[in-house]
Parts: structure tokens; C-alpha cells; sequence
């Protein structure tokens, strides 16, 4: 897996890398076990400063997607760990609270409820069915939604 930033985005770098790895994982090019680049080999790799890599790492690490180990480095965490389940129940409350404020937003800029589940059904749609996610965790088609509510 190819991981790039791009510092002109207005998202921040070490949510730009956080939502790559996510990409990667969904698509499965990380499996469990994989091993990541060290924080100081990916940093200057991209150009960017460890302390960015390390906060990306951290949130997947607080998320379960990855475990760090001192010394070895980072790896996709193992699907079957039991306090996965714990991670696991606070990432999908975080997630919800996540789609609410959407809701929210989308609704404050005029748009229905029928429009809304329609893009959420099409996106999640395209997800689910294997489309292509671009590398910040994105599908194609979000950016043509976002300016339809401008």
C-alpha cells in the first residue's frame, strides 16, 4: 500500500494518513499482522515530522485498527482480540455520533431526508460493493454531493 499526503489539503496530515490506512484496510490491501512503516521511516518518507505520523498512529492505535509495540513497530491489529470488542463498541458510538452531526449539518444547509439517505445509500453502497476508495478514505463521488449543498 502506497501511503501520500498532500500538504496543499486543507484536512489535516495526520488525519489524511489515519483515513488511508482505514482505505487500506477496507479495500484489504492490510490485513491483520501487516506491519506498518516505522513512524520515523514514514515521516521521512513524506516529508512530514514524526510527532504527525505518531498522532495518526495513535488514533488508529486508540481505534483497534493497529497495535504499537515498543521497539517492533505497528501492525493491523488482530481481528479476534478480545478487548477488541471493547475498541470496537466505542468506535461504532463514536461513528454514530459521527453520522448524527452529519445529519445535522446536512439538514442546516436545507437538504431533506430523502436526499440525505440517498447519498448515505450511495455511498455506502459503493463501499460495501467493492468501488473504488480514493486514497484519503473518500469515494469520487462525495466531492460532487459537497458542492450540490454550496
Amino acid at each position: 500500500m502506497i501511503i501520500t499526503v498532500d500538504k496543499a489539503d486543507a484536512l489535516p496530515l495526520y488525519e489524511q494518513l489515519r483515513r488511508q490506512i482505514i482505505a487500506g484496510l477496507a479495500r484489504g490491501e492490510l490485513e491483520p499482522g501487516d506491519m506498518l512503516p516505522s513512524v520515523r521511516r514514514l515521516a521521512k518518507d513524506l516529508g512530514i515530522n514524526l510527532h504527525t505520523v505518531n498522532k495518526a498512529y495513535a488514533m488508529l492505535r486508540d481505534e483497534g485498527h493497529i497495535v504499537m509495540r515498543r521497539g517492533s513497530g505497528a501492525m493491523v491489529a488482530p481481528r479476534d482480540v478480545g478487548s477488541l470488542s471493547q475498541q470496537h463498541d466505542r468506535e461504532m458510538r463514536r461513528m454514530r455520533d459521527d453520522i448524527y452531526r452529519i445529519a445535522v449539518e446536512y439538514k442546516a444547509h436545507g437538504g431533506s431526508l430523502d436526499e440525505f439517505m440517498a447519498d448515505v445509500k450511495h455511498n455506502a453502497s459503493a463501499v460495501f460493493q467493492d468501488e473504488t476508495i480514493d486514497r484519503s478514505g473518500d469515494h469520487a463521488d462525495n466531492q460532487e454531493a459537497e458542492e450540490g449543498l454550496q
